[in-house]
């Protein structure tokens, strides 16, 4: 394929790593602490919600908690996640570096924007130590913006020209498509899109090699 694009612009969770038991184990450290949430966090409900917005998750795992009290537990999560992250980390996805450098080789400037909390990112940063690989990043947990909005704002401070945005959920296809950005959908993350919808694919972080 011809080279159509100056700059990729990544989701986080799904797309460059998969840090789905850590955060587990950070939800349910956050559970230990307090006497109001009764059943214990597991993989799967994190994973359900993984790449969602940072308060929408909450709202699904505990929806039965007063908005007092789901704001406290979120705190607490907040802290353990950040913990859990810069520590623990997650398990980068095959050939990440190697693609990361690949890109870059060849002048695309690279950039970051998820759903996640104010931190998570520089934290990602730290346990990967490919930080060096990005010009800049944004994400929910710095305004409250949504994705495409910050897709939008990353694309305007950077002065991108051909920005593509490569994601792994329907939310990152609806945040792109809301941008006005092209999209190449990540099949090995979290959540679904048609190849009718999203005809840009990769099956592994690799296929970017071919893709660009």
């Amino acid at each position: 394929m011809q080279q159509r694009f100056d700059s990729v612009i990544f989701d986080l969770d799904g797309t460059l790593w998969n840090s789905s038991e850590a955060i587990t184990k950070a939800f349910q450290a956050a559970k230990n602490s307090v006497d109001y949430i009764e059943h214990d966090i597991t993989l799967a409900q994190v994973q359900a919600v993984t790449g969602m917005p940072y308060g929408v998750v909450y709202e699904r795992l505990f929806p039965s908690l007063p908005p007092e009290r789901r704001e406290e537990f979120r705190a607490l999560c907040a802290e353990q996640e950040l913990t859990a992250a810069r520590e623990h980390g997650g398990t980068l996805y095959p050939e990440l570096e190697a693609t990361l450098r690949y890109l870059q080789e060849r002048q695309y400037r690279l950039f970051i924007v998820s759903n996640c909390q104010r931190g998570y990112v520089e934290a990602f940063f730290e346990n990967s130590q490919l930080g060096h690989y990005f010009e800049g990043h944004q994400c929910f947990g710095t305004k409250g913006l949504p994705k495409s909005e910050n897709i939008r704002e990353v694309v305007s401070q950077y002065g991108l020209q051909a920005p593509v945005y490569v994601g792994d959920t329907r939310g990152d296809f609806e945040a792109s498509q809301q941008s006005g950005t092209p999209f190449i959908f990540a099949t090995y993350g979290f959540g679904t899109v048609g190849p009718e919808e999203a005809p840009l694919r990769i099956n592994q972080l690799s296929d970017l090699r071919q893709l660009l």
